[in-house]
């Protein structure tokens, strides 16, 4: 079997863009077009980790970096000089940038140099590490605290992530009480709208209610979007048992209660389902 290497899979996604000899398909794309494709690729490399599915990891893997290369051919193909950039480029800039981030690793500011052995403060590292992303966002003339936080990102990631930059310049609560009574307060807000019918107010605080449950769970060190990806995991497992109890049956879905269908819940629950 034939061992390839990042130049073959480069070489590769020169061919597939050719213009005479590449795929169709290929040829159509921009990097608008191939944007759904990476986030799709990059959910199901997290799919693949919570599963544990090692041996289909290395497949996953590969599908993510080759998006990496698309944008990477696509950027090479772009005639403004000022514009223009590869693959390596890429990777230059990479590792321009996490070394700078990383003074305690590369004190020198070169990839070769190395620290003493004296120990790392973790908070002087973190606090660092945010001045540090504070003067790219600067040099990118993005001077706002949230400024460079994606808006395509799933939303319950974002929330959090807007919510820990606001916290950084202390717009947030000390501890987690204040967050619940927060949560109550939401949760009349949402109730009145659903009384009087007002459906865009009622969309408006179901999404008050949610961002406020993230942030909840940031202030108690979960991950919003890792806790709700396992609890939906165990929906599935219980929803399963209550499939396997129906199908069992001589009755179809319709002619069962839902009180009859909650105890089938019960029992996947009691069986730690």
């Amino acid at each position: 079997m034939a061992q390839y290497n990042i130049d073959d899979l480069i070489y590769l996604m020169q061919r597939l863009r050719d213009p005479e000899s590449g795929c169709p398909w290929d040829l159509k794309q921009d990097f608008a077009s191939i944007v759904p494709h990476t986030l799709e690729e990059a959910y199901e490399v997290a799919d693949t980790i919570e599963r544990q599915d090692w041996a289909h990891l290395k497949d996953e893997l590969g599908d993510l970096l080759f998006q990496v290369i698309f944008y990477a051919q696509l950027g090479d193909e772009i005639d403004d000089e000022a514009q223009h950039f590869d693959f390596n480029a890429i990777v230059s800039n990479l590792i321009e940038k996490l070394v700078r981030r990383h003074p305690h690793v590369f004190p020198g500011g070169t990839l070769r140099s190395e620290r003493s052995g004296a120990s790392i403060d973790e908070a002087q590292i973190k606090a660092n590490w945010e001045a540090i992303k504070q003067q790219e966002r600067d040099g990118k003339a993005r001077t706002g605290v949230l400024d460079d936080i994606p808006r395509s990102l799933p939303a319950l990631s974002r929330a959090q992530k807007l919510q820990k930059r606001a916290s950084q310049v202390g717009f947030d609560w000390n501890d987690p009480i204040p967050v619940l009574d927060k949560i109550a307060e939401e949760i009349d807000e949402l109730r009145e709208a659903i009384r009087e019918g007002r459906q865009e107010e009622i969309a408006d605080e179901m999404g008050d209610m949610l961002f406020a449950q993230v942030n909840l769970a940031r202030h108690l060190g979960v991950n919003p979007e890792t806790a709700l990806r396992g609890t939906n995991q165990k929906f599935e497992r219980r929803f399963g048992h209550i499939e396997a109890q129906v199908n069992a049956s001589e009755r179809d879905w319709e002619q069962y209660s839902l009180y009859e269908l909650d105890a089938f819940w019960n029992e996947a629950k009691a069986k730690g389902l």
